[in-house]
């Protein structure tokens, strides 16, 4: 699993450990909601700060 992460457009590198903690995180949330396929290829969240 590859995880990117950007802030304001900057990418924040991140090391194997943050990568698996973020992905599995993500991964785990959306497979839980109906309507996701259990055979996903890429899940994208955006979070912005009004």
């Amino acid at each position: 699993m590859t995880v990117e992460l950007k802030v304001d457009g900057k990418e924040i590198p991140l090391s194997e450990f943050p990568q698996e903690i973020i992905g599995n995180t993500a991964a785990a949330m959306a497979q839980s909601l109906r309507g996701v396929d259990e055979n996903w290829k890429v899940i994208e969240i955006r979070i912005s700060q009004d």
